[in-house]
């Protein structure tokens, strides 16, 4: 009811501009996905064929807009753990519950330098590391919200959310600790500034995520941060960088007592075909214990330390990923567009007591035909110390009308 609420009262001050011209677009994408898993220490591979659609309508009249959008994902091959069904002594994990169930249903109000929304959204955060879509899984991730950006002077940009309740990637039949859904009072904020060197960032994440299932509610936590992100052309090449800091601990019902830093810097430079890049990550630990480390449970995960999913969440030590990578990319190939090749190593250590955990590599084709963008990867992770040997393959196709 609390997230029909805040809706309902927008509906009502939309009443008034009822007579102006509304305009809808439809709103259809589909994908189909093959993923197959090898993980040792399991008798069984896992995979998945899975087909996800989302459908929905957006109206516009003036300044407003309104959206409604549902989803659905079915198995046509379900040889594998999902997370909520089958056994995770049987087969390896691939996070794509079947599900159907509302994904986006929100209100927004654009003005200059101004933009409210209000609902079931999806929010993506600065490069996702803090606060995600998880558009990686099926299901998504979208947050019941209110959410204001702001720009009261050119070059500055601020952008503050309230969360009461986040929609996980497990679908209708979540439950324990990978809950449907997790209530809470989050909030999100972030300032950041133009500058001659690049943008600086400031933010801060308090998350009450208000589940006794979830971690005893160990993954309740405050971080603030600052963040440089920039960029400058040489010609025809681009040269990149980012670096931040954070510092995470405990926040309302976390009985745990911590704290713990993050930091990352990065480099990459595109020559207008070859690119390359390298950067370090690290998220620290505190004194070992479970969860005490630097966690981010409502990122975009997949993005971060391989695709293999070896640390979605923090070991108690900490992680440092030291990575690299290579590709090219073409605007055109035939008929083809935004075709791009790219190689990541990482190196995994710990952050506490100087342990390796193991390499992974990841490989990538993708292109875009079309409406239909196609793509080919492949993760290798190779256990040192932490975890498993693990393989995964993916074939996917993602069509947006």
């Amino acid at each position: 009811m609390r997230f029909l609420a805040v809706p309902c009262l927008l509906l009502a001050t939309v009443a008034p501009v009822a007579a102006e011209t509304v305009k809808l677009k439809p709103l259809v994408e589909a994908r189909l996905r093959e993923e197959h898993v090898e993980q040792d220490g399991l008798p069984q591979d896992s995979d998945a064929v899975t087909v996800r659609v989302r459908s929905g309508v957006e109206a516009t009249s003036g300044r407003w807009s309104a959206l409604a959008e549902a989803q659905g994902n079915l198995a046509i091959v379900g040889d594998y753990y999902n997370g909520v069904e089958g056994s995770a002594t049987i087969r390896p994990l691939i996070g794509d519950p079947e599900s159907i169930g509302l994904y986006r249903a929100q209100i927004q109000y654009r003005a200059p330098g101004a933009t409210i929304t209000a609902g079931r959204q999806r929010i993506m955060l600065e490069d996702e590391r803090f606060v995600g879509g998880a558009a990686i899984r099926n299901n998504g991730q979208t947050f019941d919200a209110v959410r204001a950006q702001i720009e009261p002077l050119k070059g500055v940009k601020a952008d503050v959310t309230y969360v009461w309740n986040v929609w996980t990637v497990w679908g209708i039949d979540g439950a324990g600790a990978r809950p449907r859904s997790i209530g809470g009072n989050t909030v999100f904020a972030t300032l950041g500034v133009a500058t001659p060197v690049g943008t600086v960032t400031g933010y801060s994440y308090l998350l009450d995520l208000d589940e006794a299932a979830l971690q005893g509610f160990r993954l309740s936590s405050q971080t603030y941060g600052a963040r440089l992100v920039g960029s400058h052309a040489f010609g025809r090449a681009k040269l990149a960088w980012q670096g931040s800091y954070a510092r995470q601990s405990d926040y309302a019902r976390n009985p745990n007592r911590f704290s713990a830093d993050y930091w990352i810097a990065d480099v990459a430079l595109d020559l207008n075909g070859p690119r390359v890049g390298a950067g370090y990550e690290v998220l620290g630990a505190d004194d070992g214990r479970a969860l005490t480390s630097f966690q981010t449970p409502l990122s975009a995960i997949f993005k971060f330390q391989g695709w293999a999913d070896k640390f979605t969440t923090t070991p108690p030590d900490g992680i440092r990923d030291a990575y690299a990578s290579a590709g090219w990319g073409w605007k055109t190939v035939g008929r083809w567009s935004g075709v791009s090749l790219q190689a990541v190593y990482h190196r995994f250590d710990s952050d506490r007591l100087v342990r390796r955990y193991g390499d992974e590599i990841d490989l990538l084709a993708a292109g875009k035909l079309g409406r239909t963008l196609a793509s080919l990867r492949y993760a290798d992770y190779r256990a040192k110390g932490f975890g498993a040997d693990t393989k995964k393959l993916w074939l996917q196709f993602d069509w947006v009308l």
